[in-house]
């Protein structure tokens, strides 16, 4: 394993959290982690009634922190939760002695999930969403351990020993990125807004759910489209619309990025545009993988995040994917007797699925038909709906 993707993990206990939802946690970091090329050797869990104001974990929990980060050779501490630039500065500066060249890069959850978007980004909207969002987060954090600016640039590599200037220099030009970043931005909405005002006549449905439960392979069997689908978190960020037709009635189908704990502020806000294909939407297709065990948990992390957007009131069918491997961990699976325990968490529309096996599609089809015939008429009250022979699908 290549020195430079080693890591060390770092999660607190605060509150109620216990230590199973810590590892829990630590199991997500870890995962985000690979995903963006770097791979934890170790965890550190500490329970502190609140975060060191200074060193976010406490002076001797850290000292232990960089024991192994130097014992490992790690090239990353990584903390699940996010660090205020003071911490951040102050926490570099006890992995990276005075006088040498940095070595050890520090990341917080935020940053480390602005990392990946970087890396999935591929439209122009979403790269210039995501830019915003890594320069907003960047501005009152520089340090001398920051290499984004030089990808920006062009360059390679970490400065090494960037002094007080450079970083005055370096917030100047983010400054003036964000500015910049912003009117690009505004320029793309309203072309966006053009576009969605030409489908105010078209029912709209739209995908949601934790990231990496399946959605992209969904939207595949739903559209017959190709749209990229990877056991990789955050596989897709740019939002994907295609035109499906069921029972001679088309709608728009979207799938957008995946919902996570902790969802740093500042990409929601940039990505406030592409959620609008949410918000905007008739019909949510709530995916969840079925088969985690902390599923629960995940899907009232997606039910707050709708909510905190402006699409908490929206219809919502929920498909619980990956019922295959639920049948394999448990044997026999009582399907009914399940969806009852779901219609008591609030989900009126129940539906259990394995996109990999194609199991229950044609029932998933049949409720999406139904919600989208009904919302069909109201728009053309007029329209007969022909009878479906299902036989195709």
């Amino acid at each position: 394993m290549a020195e430079e993707k080693k890591a060390v993990l770092v999660a607190l206990i605060t509150g109620r959290t216990t230590p199973a939802e810590a590892e829990e946690y630590l199991d997500e970091l870890a995962f985000l982690a690979e995903t963006a090329g770097i791979y934890a050797q170790k965890r550190f869990v500490q329970r502190l009634e609140h975060p060191d104001v200074r060193t976010f974990v406490g002076k001797g929990k850290l000292d232990e922190i960089k024991q192994a980060v130097n014992a490992l050779g790690a090239r990353a501490l990584i903390f699940d939760d996010d660090l205020s630039p003071s911490q951040l500065r102050n926490i570099e500066r006890e992995m990276n002695p005075a006088g040498e060249e940095p070595r050890v890069r520090v990341y917080d959850r935020s940053l480390l999930i602005l990392d990946i978007f970087v890396m999935r980004a591929q439209t122009a909207q979403a790269r210039t969403q995501v830019q915003l969002a890594m320069n907003q987060y960047l501005l009152p954090r520089l340090t001398r351990m920051w290499t984004h600016l030089e990808r920006q640039r062009g360059g390679t590599g970490t400065r090494g020993g960037a002094g007080e200037k450079e970083i005055e220099t370096d917030r100047r030009i983010i400054k003036t990125q964000i500015a910049l970043l912003k009117e690009e931005l505004e320029k793309i909405d309203k072309q966006r807004i053009t576009q969605r005002k030409s489908r105010q006549n078209t029912v709209r449905v739209s995908l949601v759910g934790y990231t990496n439960v399946g959605k992209s392979t969904l939207m595949n069997l739903l559209s017959k489209a190709q749209v990229k689908a990877e056991d990789k978190l955050f596989a897709t960020v740019d939002a994907t619309v295609r035109k499906v037709v069921i029972g001679e009635i088309p709608f728009l189908l979207s799938d957008t990025v995946g919902f996570i704990r902790k969802l740093p502020h500042h990409l929601i806000e940039s990505f406030k545009s592409t959620l609008d294909e949410v918000r905007e939407a008739d019909l949510l297709l709530h995916v969840a993988d079925v088969a985690h065990p902390h599923h629960v948990h995940h899907m009232e992390v997606v039910k707050k995040t709708l909510a905190d957007i402006g699409a908490g009131h929206l219809p919502v069918v929920l498909v619980l994917n990956k019922v295959d491997l639920l049948k394999d961990q448990r044997g026999a699976v009582d399907t009914d007797e399940l969806a009852g325990y779901y219609r008591s968490l609030g989900y009126d529309q129940v539906v259990f699925v394995s996109a990999a096996t194609k199991e229950n599609i044609d029932r998933l089809r049949k409720m999406i038909y139904e919600d989208v015939r009904k919302k069909h008429l109201m728009i053309y009250p007029n329209y007969l709906a022909p009878v479906v022979d299902w036989s195709v699908y």
